[in-house]
């Protein structure tokens, strides 16, 4: 059921591919050995050509085991495996036992090839069939039985199927193009980035659609969590660890996702590289995987001379949720990372799978709706394309991205320039990401009443302001009211120009609209970002929170209107 009341019948999609054992990524599980051995090998051809100079192989060496004993000493994880420190002190032993030897570099290519076996078996995901089915099944099984329980406020519902995951979860935007376009080319969805669920979420959105299980890079500390572990390795995740910054490591990685798209396997990636801290929507994107996109896409052009070869589709996607369970733990570590000593930042309260367990639990049953956004699909150049994958200027005409990579017969491979092709496809799918957001009423009522005490307190900086205590923080519900108003007007202006989306019930009365949001901003919190009392007053319980739940409407310049 839409928010507004309105009852509206989802949309089902048959599967684009006939059985499971025409899916890439089942082909990719099948031959995992042979695969994990092709990126070991691409990846040390292009290390060892990339440190040609004496010692210089070496010295990389000797800066990756410094890099992973300081990793093991400061901060391990435990999904890292028992035997880490017996392998890098190994490593340590045989650099040591060079020291002073000569004609040592058959020796330090071997100690290459030993740590890239041992990072890519790390990264390969293990995708099984009759998991993923299981995994599949179990999401929207206990979804759906919760979603039951909630809506018809009865016990009993939770063993009757009334209502299901499609009732809850809102799918809009380019669904068609993303069907066509994956039966002839490979997809590569970069969606925002803003909970732990995320993962999850779209790999059940990728199932609704009809569409193969993709493979995804999800952060190993999530693999901390037994019961996320489960499902990522269910369904298609290969792990990425952000604590690993040395040079071997990262071209594992991008080895891993570029010979992945190459194969035609259908991938996701959170481009963000990390979750939202702030709650604003990524402005800013990690190049790094974005790039294994454009290197693979030449690859293949070169591999494929007659044409013959699919072109990759880069496919933004947002997601949008009323409230975020992680929200005052992330806008923490965002104001300690932006006050540094100025601001103190709490732990991590929902690292283990029974708070996990809790937490879904309460999300599913608490009646708040969430809202994926499809965008339009585009090549690697940041044109869009139409349904036929056929690549469209600014000017409307049809264009040939080959020519790019590819000209007079010469290839293209100047890495400068890829970078700046990678730099130019970030800024765009950032400006899509704005464009297909969907404001919910909840994300307004955030931002209104926040920027109403900001501009009240406008002498203080943002860290005094975020200390002032509670009883200093209220609104009254006609100048709340008035203020939402204007917002709302200038978000329809925004819709009319095709820069924002907007959810059904955001057409709903603003007194209607203001309700709504006050009871779905930051609904599972213990301290509401936002609530009323009973002098119909607009107050806070947590500033902190409600700045993050703020943060969702920056970048379209409402603040300098109101």
């Amino acid at each position: 059921m839409e928010p507004n009341g309105k009852s509206k019948k989802r949309k089902s999609y048959k599967p684009i591919l006939s059985g499971t054992k025409e899916w890439p990524v089942v082909q990719l599980s099948k031959n995992r050995k042979l695969f994990i051995e092709k990126v070991v090998n691409e990846a040390f051809n292009k290390i060892v050509k990339a440190n040609q100079r004496k010692n210089q192989l070496r010295e990389e060496l000797e800066t990756t085991l410094y890099t992973e004993q300081l990793r093991i000493r400061k901060n391990p994880w435990k999904v890292d495996p028992k035997d880490e420190k017996r392998f890098w002190n190994n490593i340590k032993n045989e650099l040591v036992d060079l020291v002073g030897s000569e004609n040592t570099r058959k020796k330090e290519e071997e100690l290459l090839r030993k740590i890239l076996v041992r990072y890519t078996e790390e990264i390969a995901g293990n995708f099984r069939k009759s998991r993923y089915r299981f995994a599949r099944e179990i999401i929207k099984f206990g979804f759906s039985r919760l979603l039951n329980a909630t809506r018809v406020k009865r016990f009993g519902a939770l063993f009757r199927n009334e209502y299901t995951l499609n009732d809850k979860i809102q799918i809009v935007g380019k669904t068609k193009q993303i069907r066509k376009l994956a039966k002839i080319g490979t997809v590569v969805m970069v969606p925002t980035h803003f909970s732990n669920l995320d993962s999850i979420l779209i790999g059940w959105i990728i199932h609704v659609l009809g569409l193969p299980a993709f493979i995804y890079g999800a952060g190993l500390n999530l693999f901390n969590i037994k019961i996320l572990a489960y499902f990522m390795n269910s369904l298609g995740a290969y792990k990425v660890d952000r604590r690993k910054k040395n040079s071997i490591y990262l071209e594992s990685l991008k080895t891993y996702s570029n010979l992945a798209i190459q194969e035609g396997t259908h991938s996701l990636f959170f481009p963000g590289g990390t979750r939202s801290r702030s709650g604003q929507i990524e402005s800013s994107l990690k190049l790094g995987l974005l790039g294994t996109a454009m290197e693979a896409q030449r690859e293949i052009f070169i591999n494929h001379p007659n044409k013959d070869g699919k072109k990759i589709f880069i496919v933004p996607v947002t997601i949008n949720y009323n409230f975020v369970l992680e929200a005052p733990i992330l806008i923490n570590e965002y104001l300690v990372s932006k006050g540094q000593e100025r601001y103190y930042v709490e732990s991590d309260a929902y690292s283990s799978s029974y708070n996990m367990i809790k937490f879904m639990i309460k999300f599913f049953t608490k009646g708040s709706d969430i809202s994926v956004s499809i965008g339009k699909s585009m090549d690697l150049l940041g044109n869009y394309v139409d349904n036929k994958g056929r690549s469209i200027d600014k000017q409307g005409r049809f264009i040939d991205t080959r020519d790019y990579f590819i000209s007079n017969g010469i290839i293209n491979a100047d890495k400068q320039r890829e970078a700046e092709y990678t730099r130019r496809l970030s800024e765009i799918i950032v400006k899509e990401y704005h464009r297909i957001n969907r404001v919910f009423a909840s994300h307004l009522v955030a931002f209104v009443a926040f920027q109403i005490w900001r501009k009240r307190f406008d002498k203080l900086d943002l860290y005094d302001f975020l200390r002032l205590p509670e009883e200093d923080l209220f609104i009254e519900y006609e100048e709340f009211s008035t203020v939402f108003n204007k917002a709302k007007n200038l978000v329809m202006a925004l819709k009319k120009e095709k820069k924002l989306n907007i959810a059904a019930h955001m057409k709903n009365p603003v007194e209607d609209l203001i309700k709504m949001g006050i009871e779905n901003v930051g609904m599972y919190h213990s301290r509401r970002p936002l609530l009323m009392n009973k002098q119909k007053q607009i107050i806070t319980k947590d500033l902190n929170t409600l700045y993050y739940y703020h943060n969702r409407m920056h970048g379209y310049d409402l603040e300098k209107h109101l």
